[in-house]
């Protein structure tokens, strides 16, 4: 072979090794630019997603307004009864509950007498169960109105009411605002301009469904549920509460302490 072929080979082999290394240098420059964008992409969507968060997190929680005396956690009690009392009966109830209506029929007098001795204070938790069972909005607005009327310092007039006009729990009666401000007409000095508006606006709403959704992780599942001084006191079959018994606890657990001061509670 001559030295001019062999030159000419030797200059092939180094012409195809010399575009080998171009192609390589080529496809190593395209994967970096590939994962460079998606790493530019993927730090661009974290940041969308991280100033979607801060945004997200600077946004203060809207505060749900509160009706004047509420008590206990985050204020989801209505106290009715001397606060003072030596006995506390809670109660969590639903307005459209019939189980609540026959509690309210059967205990009403004795409950109200041992508040009115000092003896008793009642904490009032309202929830929402049928209307999530049986759909509508009478337990919510007759809530609403309830609370409205604890504004005007009525509460308790204005629940006895309420109980006393319970209608059938499938009609949803209390779902109609008008029919609840014809009700307020029976207490006294209730229905003013500010309580029509308060309930016609369903101002605590948000309260009763906040109050509602406590009752979900408290650990009760029906209304109504009723304690005397943390314990449970109705709703055993066997060993049913009456208002004798009710009264028969209060004085054994008030035993040598001192009543509560008492002030007077409107009456419907």
């Amino acid at each position: 072979m001559s030295q001019k072929n062999r030159e000419g080979k030797r200059t092939a082999r180094e012409a195809m090794h010399e575009q080998r290394e171009k192609d390589k240098a080529r496809e190593k420059r395209k994967r970096t630019l590939i994962v460079g964008g998606a790493v530019v992409v993927v730090l661009a969507i974290a940041g969308v997603v991280a100033g979607v968060l801060a945004n997200h997190k600077s946004e203060p929680a809207k505060p749900v307004a509160s009706p004047k005396g509420a008590t206990g956690n985050d204020n989801l009690v209505i106290p009715t009864g001397a606060a003072d009392a030596p006995s506390t009966l809670t109660v969590y109830e639903d307005f459209r509950c019939p189980g609540c209506g026959m509690f309210e029929k059967t205990f009403r007098d004795t409950v109200h007498s041992l508040e009115d001795s000092g003896a008793l204070k009642a904490d009032y938790h309202l929830v929402t169960i049928i209307d999530g069972n049986m759909g509508g909005t009478g337990s919510l607005n007759a809530g609403n109105a309830a609370v409205c009327a604890q504004d005007a310092g009525k509460f308790r007039a204005f629940h006895d009411v309420l109980y006393e006009n319970q209608p059938d729990e499938r009609e949803d009666k209390f779902g109609d605002k008008a029919y609840l401000l014809e009700l307020a007409d029976k207490v006294p000095g209730l229905k003013t301009d500010t309580f029509t508006a308060c309930v016609n606006n369903g101002t605590y709403d948000s309260w009763i469904k906040k109050s509602a959704a406590a009752f979900g992780g408290s650990g009760f599942s029906s209304t109504p549920t009723v304690l005397l001084n943390g314990k449970s006191v109705y709703g055993n079959q066997t060993d049913p509460l009456t208002p004798d018994k009710l009264k028969q606890q209060v004085e054994a657990a008030n035993k040598g302490k001192k009543a509560g001061t008492v002030t007077p509670t409107p009456t419907s």
